[in-house]
């Protein structure tokens, strides 16, 4: 419009960018997966090291992410396999992205 009462990237007066609701979004599913961690949830103590090792929704921080793994290998030996996988990437999983690497 040429009155200017909408911005050229479509976001309206009062309206956020989807990527900046998004990257909001990642902030917080990574302080409510703290919490639970913190709370001695093993598989959210693997997820917030996986979020730390890929730098989802916080700051990349290797050093955080092996502490957090280490926390949850107290429990779950396995959780080593899947550390550095992606976030969700659970320790119970199969490795098939080895076996879809093989396929090409």
């Amino acid at each position: 419009m040429q009155n200017g009462s909408s911005s050229s990237n479509g976001v309206g007066e009062g309206r956020k960018p989807l990527s900046e609701m998004v990257a909001d979004c990642v902030r917080r599913w990574f302080q409510d997966t703290l919490k639970e961690a913190k709370g001695g949830d093993v598989n959210m103590q693997v997820l917030v090291s996986q979020m730390y090792f890929a730098g989802y929704g916080v700051p990349k921080d290797d050093q955080k992410a092996r502490l957090w793994l280490s926390r949850a290998s107290r429990v779950r030996a396995s959780v080593w396999k899947v550390g550095e996988k992606h976030p969700g990437y659970n320790a119970s999983d199969s490795d098939s992205d080895e076996l879809i690497g093989e396929a090409h």
